[in-house]
């Protein structure tokens, strides 16, 4: 898994991503912490805390659907943290009144209706994967034997 910071509104949101599954996970205090705007992480982690109760006693599996993995914290060692994937992340932020809310929301609309239009032409999808991959620093050659499905052919 490679941890891939991003900045939202200039504070850092943690974000990991998992080859193996091809999955976003973003960190739920960090993202709590900009909704809320909150001064530091302890007050978020406490926002967060009271909102999992909340939840869970509505019956919501949105905690169920959080997960836990090591990411770097403010004193630069690696602790455990809630994180959630970019559906179980719009939840949340649904959850949170919070000015901070509609930008993330209209972002998180904005990925979902091209989505919807990648459905329709899936050579949109392809080209989303390419410029993804290049981002990641991945080669041509390498992205190349992914579009082309070569290793699933040389791995039977």
């Amino acid at each position: 898994m490679k941890i891939l910071p991003t900045d939202f509104d200039g504070q850092a949101i943690r974000r990991v991503y998992d080859e193996g599954t091809e999955t976003w996970w973003f960190s739920v205090i960090d993202v709590v912490q900009v909704l809320t705007q909150q001064a530091n992480d302890l007050t978020a982690r406490k926002y967060w805390n009271q909102l999992k109760l909340r939840l869970d006693k509505e019956g919501s599996q949105l905690v169920t659907n959080c997960h836990q993995l090591k990411m770097p914290a403010a004193d630069g060692k690696q602790r455990l943290t809630d994180v959630a994937t970019a559906e179980s992340l719009l939840r949340i932020v649904q959850s949170v009144p919070s000015p901070k809310a509609e930008p993330i929301k209209l972002w998180l609309a904005k990925v979902g209706y091209e989505r919807m239009q990648e459905m329709a032409d899936p050579a949109l999808s392809l080209d989303r994967a390419r410029q993804t991959w290049q981002q990641h620093g991945r080669s041509d050659p390498w992205i190349q034997q992914r579009m082309t499905g070569q290793e699933t052919r040389n791995a039977i």
